[in-house]
């Protein structure tokens, strides 16, 4: 009888971990599973004021854009899905990228410690300097 306890137990155990892990990913840790929820994270380190400020800048310089916003600069579609959130910026697309023109750095907040705002294909990116790994995108619509 006392085995049958046990392995009673042992199953309610798995099922309640099981539970866990299942919650955790809906609530985006772990796989994505086909979502493409990159765009709209929970969080942004632009605030709505910054990205306003953005658009401010592009309108402004339309005629006369610098390199990496041109439409000849555009990302293909497959490197485009890798400019992700909380991803790490791969190999071919750090050959793409730029330095954020300096009278839209003026327009931003100052970046934390150890990361820069680049261009990328036309996108404002946020990314750690050392790890390459980007915090937040302002895609601007090209």
């Amino acid at each position: 009888m006392r085995l049958k306890g046990w392995f009673y137990a042992g199953a309610v155990a798995m099922f309640a971990l099981s539970g866990m892990v299942m919650a955790g990913d809906e609530h985006g840790h772990g796989k994505h599973h086909g979502r493409d929820d990159d765009r709209d994270h929970d969080r942004h380190y632009y605030s709505e004021h910054d990205r306003d400020e953005m658009r401010g800048w592009y309108r402004d310089h339309d005629d006369h854009l610098p390199p990496g916003f041109t439409k000849r600069d555009r990302l293909p579609p497959g490197l485009e899905r890798q400019l992700r959130v909380r991803g790490t910026l791969p190999p071919g697309l750090r050959r793409k990228m730029a330095p954020c023109p300096d009278e839209l750095e003026r327009r931003l907040p100052p970046p934390p410690p150890g990361c820069a705002h680049v261009v990328v294909g036309g996108h404002v990116v946020l990314m750690n300097r050392r790890t390459y790994m980007v915090l937040d995108i302002f895609h601007f619509e090209l």
